[in-house]
């Protein structure tokens, strides 16, 4: 039988002995044929230079073992808390974790943090509790801390060698269903306690002493017998992207898991990038590492975990195929500026060529400010600045330092506010109203689309949502980004002729800014999640300190002479503490520190001051609007700017303009209220009319005929009504169909694929001439293209042509002798539909209408079957 394959990281915090265990898995394994130590700096997987020299782990690698029915690909992470966010970026391609806990120290808040992170992902977890042969506690005292930190779920597994009976009763007591099978029959399966642990219902606790292989076999034992293979698709192409790095060529990287499907050398790839555009890379060569060695693999299949060649568009957290990009949840909260030694060092040459490393640690935020004329990145703290130097110096030959570093604060909303932008300089045009919401703490920027699309076109409004998340955006109070907002858009408008893309990229910024401006803005800290342990008599000290750096905590804890606070504190007043307990503990106390939420500023107006940043004078980003008169465009500032808007905000109390207007009034009731009924096609009609004019119908030209004593029999037979054609603008129907809308999101083009098939099925049931209308508008010198698949017309259209012009062409060309549906949500479109000759039928119309003749299809093939 072919042996099962897993990928387990490995985590702990920093000097719980994470290397040491990997080297012991290593050697028992057969892997290695002898015991690395990190002291002895030749440990197998600490391979750079500054990982031996500090003798921590700096950078996530894998290695490969083998067991007797499981092949394992060991992923190890750094430790250290500085470099949370490589720990971080590693988890989205585990399989299941080995969480270290010393036990000298106990679960520490660090520790905490990568469970957290690993509960958060669903990830089943061993627990490895190392150092017990210089930790003074009782393995009884270790497992109920233990239990206290992880819960009731964790269970001692060094019992199922000494006392099985207790050991099955144990693991029993944690799930209901082994429960079941134990009172049943007094044991139960294998099979049945490695899917309790793959629910976390169960998390095996193995005790021993990594450096003497003491409990390492045992875990090896554990892993092997109580890992589940996870299931992957063996036709979808699926991977993802956990780390960006070059070899000692300087050729470049990119470290992947492969989910679905297999993967080959000179493979084209096609790659969604963060703007939603899409592009097509060709792999070069795929490699397996173990440490610093590889070897090259002619497939790759799911399951794996490897590095490829050739792909320079790939990022930290992308997703290939059928994945979505990874979502990452730990962030720098000090910025830094940074400096180097040489005053003639170009400082933008510099900042172009240290950008791969920005590729390598997105966190890193690496930017150039081009009116200070510096390079700023963010970190963790003291200890990754120094790492960051080193790599610089070694790669680049730049000397280079930091600044003592800045509070990354950040500025949200208290209340409800709207926001109004207008772009018109001579020969373009767009307008955005957006709705500004505050959101709880931690939930981040969310942008949503409330408005119409019989308003505003679905392409558009797609488009104003990419541009408000393309960037982070400034707040107004020192310029800090903004975070914990809901966007929503709530009216636009476009000009038929004159508005391009960025003409709403403007627009947009423009109106989120002017609803900042609006708005009653909050400027959040970050916090420290802190674990201080002292003597005792230093108690008073401590919890005065604490109050004086606005932190709170919660009642001391006393165990073993020594006196434990836990609480939160902003970074900007104990980022520096830990030297002061030192000092006045004489060596005896210490703190765990660990980032916490963001929460409202202690000291706002002192940082406001400090900063002297104001909104109006930042030329980077502006509220005011540009309106167009006399052909000139003029600026409007944000104050003045609502009342001249060409959109009302739909969800205030408007001035109602019916009396003047009958016609714009009966068009605002009708667009804010359509459905697609026979009344309101003819109020539809009777719009169209009192604005264009008065529509004749289409009629043959009567032929003339000589009264004659006998009529010619074939005239009294009815007029032939032509053909049936449905015309259907693809895109439009694409969102507002739920189920492709969502799959849009992932990838435009498997959504538009999936429509031509369900087209295909449902012509080929109706037996109508179908054509489907793709707007390749934008795409720069796309001649255009017409196929037959499956019975239907695909259309794209060419550049410079919307999918509406050739829709209200065809429709126009075709129902003169034909009967002629078009299918669309636009409005406007919906007008013209109107006006040509053609019958509209609205987009949730038609979905209704698809579904119906799918529960059809099968209805007559479960009847021939």
């Amino acid at each position: 039988m072919a042996k099962k394959h897993t990928v387990i990281g490995i985590l702990a915090h920093v000097d719980a002995g994470k290397t040491t265990l990997s080297e012991a898995m290593l050697y028992l394994s057969g892997t290695r044929t002898h015991l690395g130590r990190v002291d002895k700096r030749d440990s197998f997987l600490d391979t750079h230079t500054i990982e031996r020299e500090r003798g921590i782990t700096v950078f996530s690698k894998q290695a490969t073992l083998s067991l007797s029915d499981t092949d394992i690909t060991l992923i190890d992470t750094p430790g250290h808390v500085d470099f949370s966010c490589e720990t971080e970026r590693a988890l989205s391609v585990q399989d299941y974790a080995i969480l270290v806990v010393s036990a000298q120290d106990g679960p520490t808040p660090h520790t905490m943090l990568l469970y957290k992170l690993l509960r958060s992902r669903k990830i089943p977890t061993f627990i490895f509790v190392n150092k017990t042969d210089i930790a003074e506690r009782r393995r009884i005292d270790l497992m109920g801390e233990i239990k206290r930190a992880f819960g009731m779920g964790a269970c001692d597994f060094n019992l199922e060698a000494e006392n099985r009976e207790r050991f099955l009763e144990e693991c029993a007591g944690c799930d209901e269903e082994l429960m079941h099978l134990y009172f049943e029959n007094g044991t139960y399966p294998t099979e049945a306690l490695a899917a309790s642990i793959r629910k976390a219902r169960v998390i095996p606790c193995i005790f021993g002493s990594a450096l003497k292989c003491e409990g390492v076999k045992i875990l090896l034992d554990a892993l092997d017998k109580y890992t589940l293979k996870k299931p992957y698709s063996s036709t979808i192409l699926g991977a993802k992207v956990y780390k960006i790095a070059t070899d000692s060529t300087g050729k470049r990287l990119t470290y992947l898991k492969v989910t679905g499907g297999e993967m080959h050398p000179k493979e084209t790839l096609s790659l969604t990038l963060k703007d939603g555009s899409r592009t097509q890379e060709k792999i070069e060569e795929i490699r397996l590492y173990s440490a610093d060695k590889y070897k090259t693999l002619k497939i790759a299949e799911a399951g794996s975990v490897c590095a490829v060649t050739g792909l320079y568009s790939t990022y930290a957290g992308m997703g290939i195929g059928a994945e979505p990009d990874d979502d990452i949840t730990l962030e720098p909260v000090l910025d830094y500026r940074m400096s180097f030694t040489d005053p003639s060092v170009d400082v933008y040459r510099a900042y172009l060529s240290l950008l791969p490393l920005g590729e390598e640690d997105p966190s890193l935020g690496l930017r150039y400010d081009s009116e200070a004329k510096e390079i700023r990145v963010k970190l963790m703290g003291k200890i990754q600045t120094e790492v960051l130097a080193r790599m610089i110096s070694d790669r680049y030959g730049l000397k280079v330092s930091f600044d003592e570093g800045r509070i990354l604060y950040k500025e949200t909303i208290s209340e409800k506010c709207y926001g109004a932008g207008h772009f018109e300089p001579l020969m373009h045009y767009a307008e955005v109203r957006l709705r500004l919401e505050p959101m709880p703490r931690g939930s981040g920027n969310i942008f949503l689309s409330d408005c119409p699309t019989d308003r505003l076109r679905t392409n558009w409004q797609r488009l104003i949502l990419s541009h408000l998340e393309e960037r982070a955006h400034k707040g107004v109070l020192i310029g800090a980004p903004i975070t914990d907002i809901r966007v929503t858009l709530i009216a636009g408008r476009a000009h038929p002729k004159h508005t391009e893309g960025g003409d709403f990229r403007e627009a947009t910024f423009r109106a989120l800014r002017q609803g900042l401006m609006k708005s009653t803005t909050v400027l959040l800290e970050p916090t420290f999640e802190f674990t201080i342990e002292i003597p005792q008599e230093y108690i008073g000290r401590a919890m005065t300190d604490i109050s004086n750096m606005h932190g709170e905590c919660d009642p001391p804890e006393y165990t073993d002479g020594l006196a434990v606070l836990r609480g939160v504190c902003p970074v900007s007043t104990m980022r520096s503490y830990a030297t002061e307990l030192r000092s006045y503990t004489r060596g005896a106390g210490r703190i765990s520190l660990m980032v916490g939420e963001y929460t409202v500023c202690h000291n706002t107006e002192e940082v406001i001051a400090d900063m002297g940043y104001s909104p109006e004078l930042d030329s980077s980003v502006s509220a005011d609007s540009i309106f167009c008169k006399g052909g000139t465009g003029y600026t409007v500032p944000w104050q003045d700017a609502d009342s001249m808007m060409h959109t009302d905000n739909p969800e205030s109390e408007r001035v109602s303009s019916e009396s003047t207007d009958p016609s714009a009034s009966a068009a605002t009731r009708a667009s804010s209220s359509y459905r697609g009924t026979v009344e309101e096609d003819k109020e539809l009609m009777r719009i169209f009319e009192s604005t264009y004019g008065k529509i004749k119908e289409r009629r043959a030209p009567e032929k003339k005929v000589n009264a004659a004593p006998e009529p010619i029999k074939r005239r009294s037979r009815p007029k032939e009504k032509g053909e049936d054609y449905i015309i259907i603008d693809g895109y439009n129907l694409i969102f507002a169909w739920e189920e492709l809308a969502r799959l849009a999101e992932r990838d435009l083009s498997h959504a538009r694929d999936t429509l031509i098939h369900l087209m295909c099925n449902y012509q080929g049931f109706k037996k109508c001439n179908l054509i489907l209308v793709f707007d390749a508008y934008k795409r720069k010198d796309n001649e255009g293209s017409v196929e037959q698949i499956g019975g239907i017309t695909v259309v794209y259209t060419k550049e410079r042509q919307t999918a509406d012009a050739y829709i209200e062409r065809s429709t126009y060309l075709l129902a003169e002798k034909n009967s002629v549906r078009v299918v669309t949500s636009d409005y406007v479109e919906q007008l013209v539909i109107l006006g040509s000759g053609g019958t509209r039928v609205s987009a949730l119309e038609f979905i209704k209408e698809v579904e119906s003749t799918a529960a059809d299809i099968r209805s007559l093939i479960d009847g021939v079957i």
